[in-house]
Parts: C-alpha cells; structure tokens; sequence
C-alpha cells in the first residue's frame, strides 16, 4: 500500500498545481465556445446536455415522469431502448425529417427493432410518450437552471466544499477539471504496484488508466528501437532537421495524399541530429526520416504487437487500434495507459515483455490459493537495441532536463495536438512509470505548448512518486538498483562524441541565426 498511498499523493499534488493554473489561464474564457466553429459549438454543447443527461438526478427526475409510460412500451414492444436520443428521432422520423437509414446508420436506432418501433410511433400511446417526455424537458430545465446548495468536489483538505450552484452549472464545474491516470509497475514481474484512475473516485468514476487517448510522442522509441534493429540505423548517424514528406508514390506507404509533418515548435532548424538528438527534443522529422528508411510502419506495428499492444484488434467503429498509416509514428494512435506503461516495461527489463498483472493471487478463507496471476512474456526487443534505447531515455532526463531524484531513470514526454493530451512514460531497473493528463473533453485544455506540454504536466507526478519512495527507507524501493549490463557490441554504438547533450542555448542560438539570416535576405531583396 506505499506504493499506492505515495502514488495517490503524487497524483494529488501535481494536478491541483495543474488546476491553478488552468484556471488562470480560461479565467475569461469559455471551453464550449472558444476557437470553436458553429459545427464544433453545437456538438460541444450537446457532449454537454448528454453529460448532464447522465447524472443521478437527470435519471431520478426522468423515472419520475416518465417511469410508468416507459413501462407500457416495454410490456407491449420488449427489447427496445427508449433513450432521450431514440425518442428524438423517432419524433423526427414521424413527421419525416429524418429517414430510418439515417437513424439506424447513426447508430441510434436497432435496425432488428425497426418493426417495433414503426408500430410505435404509429399506435395510440405514442402521443402519450412525446406528452410525457416534453413534461421531462420542461422539468428539466426548470430544475436544472435552479441554483441549490449542494456539495461539488474541491482540492481542499476534505476533497469536496459546498456552494449554491444550479445543477447545470456543477456539470461544466465538473468537467473543467484536467484528469489523470498514473500507473507503476514491475518490470521483472508484471505487477502493478500502483493504479490511480483519476483525481477523486467519488466525484469522477471514470478510470483513465484503461481508456485510450492519442499518445503523442511517447510512441518515438518504438520507432527509434526498429530503426536501428530493422534499418541497421547508427544512432550516432545523423540526419538534417528539415521537413520530410511521404508522399502517394512511395513504396510500402499506403496514403492518399502527401503527408508532411511539423515539428512541434513548427520550426526547422536545419541542424544535424543522431538518434540521441533527435529523441532529446523529440524531432518529429527525424522520427519521420526513421521511418522513410524502415520504407514502411509494419516493423513499429509489429514490435507493439509483440508489446502487448494487439495490432489486429479493431474498435467498435470497425477501425484498426493501431492504425497501419504513417502518422502512428508521431503518436497518432489511441492506446491505453495500461498498454503503453507495459510496453515500456520491455526497456527495464532487457528487452522482454512481461504482461502487466493487477491481481497477483486470491486466496480462500484457509489460505488456500485459489488464483495466481501468472503473466504471459515474450522476447520483444533484441537485448543490444534495448541497452541503447535505455541509455537514449536516461539521456532524455539528464543535464538541463534531468530529474530530482536518485534512481537511474530515463523516460519520454508526450504532447499531442491541441495540447489535449500530456504523457510521460519513466524507467527504472525495478520501477516503470506512466502518466496521462487531460480533459475528459478534449477542449478541456491549455493553449500553448509551454503550459500544455508533457514536460510540465506529467512528468512531475512521476518525480514526486520517486522522490516519495527514494525518502522512505521503508517503501522497500531499491533507488541503488542498476539497469542491466549492456551485451557486446553496446559502446561502439553508442560512442557518439557528443550524443549526450546538445544545449538548449546553442539550440536557440541556431535558430536566432537563422531567423537573422532570413531578415537579412528579404531586406535585400523586398
């Protein structure tokens, strides 16, 4: 439980800082209306009314009015859903607005119910129905405009306060908070030793650790590693920092249109980057030079699937988990906490991959095992490869970026589009880490890349986890633990001159040189 409590804590504290300052930041703005489109408003707003249609006081007052006739329809049509959704459309269709194809490819409708549904809609007591819901609607609003007391969830010490506040208004509270998931598990073994779901179960019982969001660049050591297993790329070898394009005609690409990507700061700087460099200040376009040289994504396809992470399953929309497209290369790919904290997991532990094990047994009331969680593993990564992408995270948080704790430690930020998603993925020799922080929404967010990026959302939650642990000769922690010894071979990969470090002032210094040298040339020809 220290692991858990220490997890819990950290958790706790970052994201109230986290909180502070987004409010500063939307202290004057409104998240449903902001940057938004007429399209983007009305399906923010109606995300909303959704949202506020889930609470326990929308489906009390809903039972209220429309229990009784919603029992008829069950008893005389079983088997049919009668969502707010259902009964809309069916009204819609009634009076011809709509059709039943557009109803049931929108996926509202049950196309085995349609029958149903047709003498419904065409039967005596669906006038009833429609009397009944629009009392709903007008209960609704009514209730849900009044402001009444009531208690809503507070970083404060008993983690709730109470204030007057209409029931709408405690929904958009609610949802301007930014989330978390935070696990840590062991490499060796599989077990999860810690698993926080979000910042509060009683107020947001939604668990972030299992749901997927896009994954930004936590997804380039992936990337990294094939390029030096299936490339035969140097990591010392070096590539210009300048935008790369996969285009229609490339073999073993299957796109419609070019695809050129930006880098994050949406500047290139020309320089000449190896492998450290480049996952150093997380370059998308040497990422996408590695990927030109692997001449297709089925090799980072292939090492997640051997990660865990299934590159065949399909989501409920029919389409991949793992896209076979080239922006997966740059984190364009929605994956779980779970799924990435054990891939990571690989990197601690010499390459294999050990399935992440949440109930380690279950005994009966004499002792008696009656359940072991035995976690499945497989050789993931080729041990050399793996000893040179832990020493590429460990130089991610080393010099000006390295963290304050005493545990060998490497890791890996992410920040996808928009800022709506801030990753960091750490690695111990005993202890890997994962953090997610966001909005469930995912305009709950900041608006530039200093405040949204995983760098300063993240990370710090997995900095006080270790600290915590490393400050308690209790926790059983080992901080003196060592990655494992890297195989022959290892140094001449990895005997870079200068590939530990590159200063962020000499980074700025060759992008100020190089905005000069642009001014200097449009002012002697304008």
């Amino acid at each position: 439980m220290t692991y858990q409590k220490y997890a819990e804590e950290a958790v706790q504290e970052q994201m109230q800082w986290n909180q502070e300052r987004y409010r500063r930041v939307w202290k004057n703005r409104d998240p449903w209306t902001y940057d938004a489109d007429g399209y983007q408003k009305k399906l923010r707003s109606d995300i909303l009314d959704n949202q506020t249609k889930a609470s326990d006081r929308y489906l009390s007052l809903r039972d209220k009015i429309m229990g009784n006739i919603l029992t008829q329809v069950e008893e005389k049509y079983s088997g049919i859903a009668m969502s707010d959704n259902v009964i809309k459309v069916l009204d819609s269709i009634k009076v011809n607005n709509t059709t039943w194809r557009n109803a049931t490819n929108a996926g509202i409708l049950n196309i085995v119910h349609q029958d149903k549904y047709h003498r419904l809609i065409y039967s005596d007591l669906w006038n009833d129905v429609k009397d009944s819901f629009n009392k709903l609607q007008a209960a609704y609003y009514e209730e849900f405009s009044t402001p009444i007391k009531m208690k809503v969830f507070d970083y404060g010490a008993n983690g709730e306060k109470e204030i007057v506040m209409s029931p709408f208004d405690s929904v958009r509270y609610h949802k301007m908070f930014l989330q978390c998931g935070f696990l840590a598990l062991e490499p060796s073994t599989g077990y999860v030793k810690a698993w926080v779901g979000g910042i509060n179960h009683s107020y947001f019982k939604y668990d972030h650790a299992t749901m997927r969001r896009s994954v930004g660049s936590t997804i380039k050591p992936f990337v990294y590693t094939q390029a030096m297993a299936v490339a035969n790329i140097n990591p010392c070898q070096e590539f210009d920092d300048i935008q790369y394009t996969i285009s229609p005609g490339d073999a073993g690409f299957d796109v419609i249109e070019a695809w050129s990507p930006a880098n994050a700061t949406e500047v290139f700087t020309g320089n000449k980057y190896n492998l450290f460099h480049g996952l150093l200040y997380s370059k998308n376009s040497i990422t996408v030079r590695l990927l030109k040289e692997m001449g297709t994504v089925a090799p980072i396809r292939d090492l997640l699937n051997n990660l865990g992470i299934d590159k065949n399953l399909r989501l409920e929309n029919g389409h991949l988990a793992v896209p076979n497209v080239p922006s997966i290369c740059l984190g364009a790919v929605d994956l779980t906490l779970m799924e990435m904290t054990g891939a990571y997991g690989a990197f601690s532990n010499n390459g294999t991959f050990v399935q992440p094990v949440f109930v380690a047994q279950i005994e009966d009331k004499n002792g008696k095992v009656i359940y072991k969680g035995i976690p499945k593993r497989k050789s993931a990564i080729n041990p050399l490869y793996n000893s040179v992408m832990v020493t590429m995270l460990r130089n991610n948080v080393g010099g000006n970026f390295s963290m304050r704790v005493k545990s060998k430690i490497g890791g890996k930020t992410g920040t996808t589009n928009d800022y709506a998603d801030a990753w960091f993925m750490g690695i111990t020799p005993t202890l890997v880490t994962g953090v997610w922080t966001g909005g469930d929404d995912k305009w709950i967010r900041f608006l530039t890349l200093n405040d949204g990026q995983g760098y300063v959302m993240a990370r710090p939650v997995s900095e006080k986890f270790f600290q915590k642990l490393e400050n308690d000769p209790t926790s059983g922690y080992d901080l003196k633990a060592n990655f494992p010894t890297p195989p022959v071979g290892y140094d001449l990969l990895v005997n870079c001159e200068k590939y530990k470090y590159i200063a962020p002032s000499a980074e700025r210094k060759s992008l100020l040189k190089a905005k000069l040298r642009k001014e200097v040339f449009d002012n002697e020809f304008q």
